[in-house]
């Protein structure tokens, strides 16, 4: 059975989609709601735990959130009946706003929704541009929040914490994969290649940027690579010559950027004209490359090009938010969108997962302390697989794992490009699929 019959089957149509990518794409808070029908199915008194969702639905960093009409019709399907706390079964109804890709807008729609819709838990997914100021107005309004997909490092220290001193949050918590991460990936993944272990870094000035440069990099030089950074430089950057420059006299032959990801293909098809690209080797990408349509732009440049993935359609764990394996997430989207799977969609199934977790254990999720108590010890399973607050790295902070992939030119199907799964050090509970090889200039 193909897989768009396997969710005809389950009552998802390609009209109720499209009915529900229109809600997501009409308004900044627009609300998806219970059907009627189910509302009169709740026993009398009983409640709806209202749920703010804010992610760029639009803009630069609109990719992150492409497959959020998916996941939220799969969420309101699976949930219909609601979520059982204590002997009290809730609705749970989601509102949506889209920050434009825009920091200040972040704050200001989650201002809006915690004054303007009564909302009892905040969601925030995509980047620290995003993560950041949503939970900086949660926090300053007392509403619990749960965000995830961008370094915990940005996200705690970035927003005012100080190592070894106690945290200064109360109320909003971030699961995600952090420095340490990286640090195991590219050590493993980049010894699949033989190189100098001669390092050029492209870091924004940015809240990645900084995370990046201050804590990832002195742990590459622990593990015997050589780095070469010319500083930081400003997003939207239109000329890289002066970096290509330096990283092509310097001999690199490993490159790793963190960039605004418009910015990546146009520093790599300057590197291309300049002679770098045939010089590197490894080419390792983060928050750049994590989506297909940003390669396919790329031509034959994006093919070899490697990266880490968060979530991956070969993750052996399943959704329990909307009842999808990780597999059938990436093809149900597939068939309703039209468009190949991306990690994002399945990062952020693992949000909606943790929250219907925290809302469960809540004992009263109708209370904003309870709630953060319970957001403060969640300890549940995801789409991305275990999510842990009870074990740190640092308080309201849980740590995922990441595996190490490279885009490929597809061999059979009906996209242009594979990504095996070519390092799993950092992600065990994950297989390997697939052998890294050496980046090589095409055509």
């Amino acid at each position: 059975m193909s897989i768009y019959k396997t969710l005809s089957s389950r009552g998802v149509t390609r009209r109720s989609f499209i009915k529900t990518a229109g809600v997501v794409a009409g308004g900044a808070a627009a609300a998806l709601t219970l059907s009627a029908s189910v509302r009169s199915a709740f026993a009398q008194g009983d409640e709806v735990i209202r749920v703010g969702f804010i992610g760029p639905r639009s803009g630069p960093l609109g990719v992150f959130g492409e497959g959020d009409p998916f996941l939220i019709e799969q969420f309101n399907r699976n949930m219909a009946d609601g979520v059982q706390v204590g002997d009290k079964r809730y609705g749970i109804q989601l509102v949506l706003a889209d920050t434009q890709s825009d920091p200040v807008r972040a704050s200001q729609v989650a201002k809006d929704l915690i004054n303007g819709e009564a909302i009892d838990l905040m969601l925030a997914s995509s980047t620290p541009e995003t993560v950041n100021p949503v939970a900086d107005a949660c926090e300053a309004a007392g509403v619990p929040c749960l965000t995830t997909t961008a370094p915990w490092e940005a996200f705690y220290f970035g927003r005012g914490a100080k190592p070894g001193e106690p945290s200064p949050f109360k109320w909003t918590y971030h699961f995600c994969f952090g420095v340490g991460n990286f640090a195991k990936l590219y050590a493993d993944q980049w010894s699949k290649v033989e190189t100098n272990k001669k390092v050029g870094v492209l870091l924004p000035n940015d809240a990645d940027g900084g995370a990046i440069r201050g804590l990832l990099l002195p742990e590459l030089e622990k593990a015997g690579f050589t780095i070469v950074d010319p500083g930081p430089y400003e997003n939207g950057t239109a000329d890289f010559s002066t970096q290509i420059n330096l990283f092509r006299d310097e001999g690199c032959e490993i490159f790793n950027t963190f960039p605004f990801p418009p910015d990546f293909p146009v520093f790599w098809r300057q590197a291309a004209q300049k002679g770098l690209a045939q010089q590197i080797k490894i080419c390792q990408l983060a928050k750049a490359g994590l989506f297909p349509a940003e390669l396919e732009a790329m031509g034959s440049l994006g093919y070899g090009l490697h990266a880490g993935a968060y979530w991956h359609k070969d993750f052996p764990f399943s959704s329990p938010s909307t009842g999808l394996s990780s597999r059938v997430i990436a093809e149900g989207y597939e068939a309703m969108v039209g468009k190949q799977w991306n990690q994002q969609v399945g990062a952020n199934a693992s949000l909606l997962d943790a929250a219907v977790a925290a809302l469960a254990s809540s004992g009263n999720p109708k209370d904003k302390a309870s709630l953060a108590q319970a957001l403060s010890v969640l300890k549940t399973e995801t789409a991305v697989g275990l999510v842990d607050f009870t074990s740190g790295p640092v308080p309201n902070c849980a740590t995922t794992g990441v595996v190490g992939v490279q885009w490929v030119k597809a061999k059979e199907g009906p996209w242009e490009f594979d990504l095996p799964i070519v390092s799993n050090a950092d992600n065990p509970f994950v297989p390997t699929t697939g052998a890294m090889t050496a980046y090589t200039v095409q055509g």
